[in-house]
């Protein structure tokens, strides 16, 4: 397959797209160094075997040479201001986008198909759905501007917005914008991230091979219906199961500094999840915030519960709820295909940096739906872990110097528009099963994983006679605050 151009709008990066049959790879030496802002120019090497890290597709892995000061100050100084008043219009605007979906289809488009048979008005009903779930999560982009403090020069302003805004959409706001931050700040880390952290390979084969053998290379490829029912799932319910149970989370709360994660775990009466202030994913301090939160989802309940008693349960599944999972499914499919892509590296500890972290997302196109409906969240994301307070109708231009920053190592994966971010949806999952390291990886080269598939895609997992398996928890005490950088620094 002929490497692509890097065009953003058009085509998708050469970091995305699998080597040609005739490319070649040269050994380099590896750096001898990295600090938290600054990263190798030179591809990581395996110490002793001298063979090239390889991602998903079979393109050897280059560390990128600038650094986060660098990615700072090629950003336009204006990019960084946000405006009350225009942020304060694209709420008004989707919030009248809201309102005049339902006023069109309870009383005007609905109305207008009594006559006709009743799959004309379910059919009605589920575009009205599909649409309020879009403009819905218009407004959750929104809070979640205010989370990172890119709505408004206001904290008051950012903090009440924000609360209005999620706790309608049944959002714990300070509790999601706290584990978020920490998110931000430990992007790519496999013992700190927040969210979709991939399994390991013995993670890996510890679930799917533990009823016939003891490691992946002893299963066979994943049926596609198997891939469809946990796409399913994951679009569904993958939301609300992150806020109660932590799923996707990374499972290190033994290490949570005040000692709060004792005996807690991720999954069912674990203790781990976004509501309780006890959770070890918060710090005491942050007890006040987590309560609040819980006081917004509360009254939220409170409006729905009055609601569905004057107009039925019937009414409010067509009217919210339905609209509500759809709201979910384009959270967990955003955020999934920010993180979650053949190109993607991941590190452990030793090898991880905030830049390095940074980094290892991507951008991904959705045409006017995502840039205008969904302010850019897809489309500017790279930007966006670099600096996340700038506001969304700057981060274009913002995203343009960052690229001349980043050059090669800028990820995108835009050809097909909309139709490719969809595709992106079932190709993540057949190709993002598990990470390990490069077969051969020795020294840093070890801290540096990719993801690897049971289906014979791409770069096939290393060999099971020359893996050694690294244990999860072999690190103990508390999670080392290492090498981040936050934006206010």
């Amino acid at each position: 397959m002929a490497t692509r151009s890097r065009t953003r709008k058009s085509s998708i990066s050469r970091a995305s797209t699998p080597l040609s049959a005739n490319s070649t790879s040269s050994s380099k030496a590896p750096s001898t160094s990295s600090s938290s802002t600054s990263l190798s120019s030179m591809a990581l090497v395996n110490e002793k075997s001298g063979k090239p890290l390889l991602d998903t597709y079979g393109n050897e892995f280059e560390l990128p040479d600038f650094t986060i000061k660098q990615i700072r100050d090629a950003i336009p100084a204006h990019c960084y201001k946000s405006s009350t008043l225009r942020s304060l219009s694209y709420v008004a605007r989707d919030l009248a986008l809201v309102s005049s979906n339902f006023y069109a289809f309870k009383f005007h488009i609905i109305p207008a198909l009594a006559e006709y048979h009743p799959a004309a008005r379910f059919a009605a009903w589920g575009v009205y759905s599909f649409l309020q779930g879009l403009f819905c999560t218009g407004l959750w982009v929104l809070a979640h501007e205010c989370g990172h403090g890119a709505f408004s020069p206001s904290k008051t302003v950012n903090d009440l917005v924000g609360w209005v805004l999620h706790s309608s959409l049944l959002v714990p706001f300070w509790s999601w914008k706290i584990s978020h931050g920490k998110h931000h700040k430990a992007t790519g880390h496999l013992e700190r991230d927040m969210v979709f952290v991939p399994k390991s390979r013995e993670e890996y084969s510890r679930r799917y091979a533990g009823g016939i053998g003891h490691d992946i290379a002893e299963l066979t490829e994943e049926t596609p219906i198997a891939t469809l029912v946990h796409l399913i799932g994951q679009q569904l319910l993958g939301w609300p199961l992150y806020l109660i149970n932590n799923v996707t989370g990374h499972p290190y709360h033994e290490r949570q500094s005040e000692g709060r994660g004792i005996g807690k775990r991720n999954g069912w009466f674990g203790g781990v999840n976004h509501f309780d202030p006890r959770s070890p994913l918060y710090e005491s301090r942050d007890a006040k915030w987590i309560l609040l939160s819980d006081v917004g989802i509360a009254v939220a309940m409170y409006f729905l519960y009055q609601a569905v008693q004057i107009w039925g349960l019937a009414n409010m599944a067509i009217w919210y709820f339905c609209p509500y999972l759809w709201v979910n499914h384009w959270l967990v499919a955003i955020t999934f295909l920010q993180h979650t892509d053949p190109s993607l590296p991941h590190y452990h500890p030793e090898a991880w940096t905030y830049t390095r972290g940074a980094a290892a997302t991507i951008d991904r196109e959705f045409g006017f739906i995502g840039r205008h409906l969904l302010h850019g969240i897809i489309e500017t994301h790279v930007a966006h872990h670099f600096v996340s307070s700038i506001p969304f109708y700057n981060a274009d231009e913002a995203t343009e110097a960052v690229k001349k920053v980043m050059g090669k190592h800028y990820r995108s994966d835009t050809e097909g528009g909309p139709a490719g971010f969809l595709r992106a949806l079932w190709r993540s999952p057949r190709w993002c099963q598990f990470v390990e390291p490069s077969e051969g990886a020795e020294g840093e080269a070890k801290g540096v994983v990719f993801f690897r598939n049971r289906n014979g895609l791409g770069v096939p997992p290393a060999s099971q006679e020359k893996t050694v398996p690294r244990d999860l928890f072999e690190k103990k005490g508390p999670i080392v605050q290492v090498a981040e950088v936050s934006d206010s620094e």
